[in-house]
């Protein structure tokens, strides 16, 4: 596995990345890396291409060029099934709870690739603790939980799978002030657990306040790169995304 000056793991190296669908060239040669340790947001406006390169990466899109590499091998052609197995999970857009199902019995479906029944039983327990909420409603169904429930829920179940490298695909959307405000506290606390997060969010303040380092894209491309704190105070990024 490739390491960085400063002895951080590359757990996942993004080359030359192109995607296109329906005749789309979506993503248009797109190069990034995430670190072990690290929170990496992606930041850029509708439809610039964020979703289609988190789908890539996943699995859960093909593409026609470029390399991914996870924990230092290409994972080409691989499906989702395989690299949830070896930690690669993502928290998709919409959050794809399972509405008939208990808050209980969508964390167990988290521990689908697992059979270490102690271990998923403490798990739910540290889920319960991390996300208060949801042991109070532990036996509601999740479709009839708010927004923001369902978001603290998806990511519990995605972190049930035990990741090495956990991809949110915007948390906050949809969600009321509050709420935004509750998640984004909830991705510290998981950020803090150890956990590798690669975060793509239209909330590009909230964002790039909490990275360790950022990604700018425009039009399938990433434009600009760099720490957060920096995005966050470069000009032309507070005029495009801070509305500034």
């Amino acid at each position: 596995m490739a390491e960085t000056a400063n002895n951080q793991q590359v757990l996942l190296k993004v080359r030359g990345l192109k995607v296109g669908y329906g005749g789309i060239q979506a993503v248009k040669g797109v190069d990034m890396e995430v670190r072990e340790g690290e929170l990496v947001s992606l930041i850029g406006s509708n439809g610039a291409g964020k979703t289609t390169t988190m789908k890539a990466i996943t699995g859960t899109l093909g593409y026609s060029d470029g390399d991914i590499q996870y924990l230092g091998r290409s994972i080409k052609g691989r499906g989702a099934w395989d690299l949830v197995k070896e930690g690669l999970v993502m928290v998709p857009e919409g959050r794809g709870v399972f509405a008939r199902m208990t808050i209980t019995e969508n964390l167990q479906m988290g521990a689908y690739t697992r059979n270490d029944k102690a271990g998923i039983l403490a798990d739910i327990e540290k889920m319960f603790t991390i996300f208060p909420r949801l042991r109070e409603r532990k036996d509601q169904l999740a479709g009839t939980m708010s927004g923001g429930e369902q978001q603290m829920l998806a990511m519990g179940r995605a972190l049930m799978s035990q990741p090495k490298v956990l991809l949110l695909d915007e948390p906050s959307m949809g969600l009321s002030p509050i709420m935004v405000d509750k998640i984004f506290e909830v991705v510290r606390d998981v950020y803090a657990l150890g956990v590798t997060i690669v975060l793509v969010e239209q909330n590009a303040s909230r964002a790039l306040a909490i990275a360790d380092r950022g990604y700018v894209m425009e039009s399938g491309l990433i434009t600009m790169t760099g720490p957060g704190q920096e995005l966050l105070s470069d000009p032309k990024v507070r005029a495009a995304y801070l509305g500034e």
